[in-house]
């Protein structure tokens, strides 16, 4: 949920959000969307949104914390879902995280039980219940967390997918031109709609999307050994593995 309780202008919106993206280097890599009327737009969209009185998710405060939490430099694997967890006060900004309430939401179950069923020990991080529902731990070893748009309204979904398409595709985008041997993972539709964008220098691996296999009321999400996938490509590349 997300409500801007201090009158600020767009001006001053689109000015704070950008100056928490410094320490991270998003700021500069991302600076001629974040300069632009488009992204002026995107806050225009949300004030109004506010005004009205239809609350969105993640808080303000938490937008870009996939990408604060995820200094550019050390991007290895860019994983994109949909849109965020619709609950309020759940969605944290990193995409199936829970690290607001500690708790892990359907999909988050899902990605949990297949790493606890298909990764070996030693590529599993040793950490309590809780931390495991904040996935801050993977953006902190170079896993670009991303929704397929970074807000939603509160209690619904897919209701800001279009308004946010044009940033991430010029995330997408630059992190396809700028950097190589990136991997990708790509989970349903929503997200697999940017494969296009993603040139042959890196690795795409697709998967169906965690809340499919909720809506199904499966035993287990199909994952596609894609933790592991991960890991045997970072190996390759002389990288480190993530510690899931």
């Amino acid at each position: 949920m997300s409500e801007v309780k201090e009158k600020l202008s767009v001006d001053q919106i689109r000015d704070r959000l950008i100056e928490k993206l410094g320490p991270s280097g998003w700021s500069e890599f991302l600076r001629g969307f974040l300069k632009s009327g488009d992204f002026d737009s995107i806050i225009q969209f949300l004030v109004k949104e506010n005004e009205s009185g239809r609350r969105f998710t993640p808080a303000l405060k938490q937008l870009f914390r996939a990408f604060e939490t995820c200094p550019v430099d050390t991007v290895k694997v860019v994983m994109i879902g949909q849109d965020p967890y619709p609950q309020p006060t759940v969605a944290d900004g990193i995409a199936f995280s829970c690290g607001n309430t500690g708790k892990p939401e359907a999909s988050l179950r899902y990605i949990l039980n297949s790493i606890e069923t298909t990764v070996p020990f030693e590529d599993k991080a040793a950490v309590d219940e809780t931390d495991r529902c904040d996935l801050s731990r993977w953006s902190k070893q170079g896993v670009l967390m991303l929704n397929g748009a970074l807000t939603t309204e509160v209690t619904k979904t897919n209701k800001h997918t279009d308004i946010w398409r044009p940033f991430l595709e010029y995330a997408v985008d630059m992190l396809n031109f700028k950097q190589s041997g990136l991997i990708w993972v790509l989970m349903g539709k929503q997200a697999q709609s940017f494969e296009g964008l993603i040139g042959d220098h890196h690795l795409v691996i697709t998967t169906t999307h965690p809340a499919y296999a909720a809506y199904l009321r499966a035993h287990e999400w199909d994952c596609n050994d894609v933790f592991n996938k991960i890991n045997a490509q970072l190996v390759e590349l002389k990288k480190e593995k993530i510690l899931w």
